[in-house]
């Protein structure tokens, strides 16, 4: 059983899903046409906007569908 993350991983996971959601909506996208765009299953969508999955491949994917960097969605 993996250790329980720190507050401040959680909190930073969130803010990115956050501002993945925030962007998804301002570009007029659902969670399953942002996960058609970005060649993930919205399932996959739905952890990381609620924070609860965050690997680089797929944050790398999701930027490239909102047409942003990914730096962008980190800070």
């Amino acid at each position: 059983m993996p250790a329980e993350q720190p507050t401040w991983i959680l909190d930073a996971r969130r803010a990115v899903g956050d501002r993945i959601r925030v962007r998804r909506l301002h570009m007029n996208m659902t969670q399953e046409s942002l996960a058609h765009e970005s060649e993930l299953d919205r399932s996959t969508i739905q952890r990381m906007e609620a924070g609860h999955e965050m690997k680089l491949s797929h944050l790398m994917h999701v930027a490239h569908a909102l047409r942003v960097h990914v730096t962008d969605l980190l800070h």
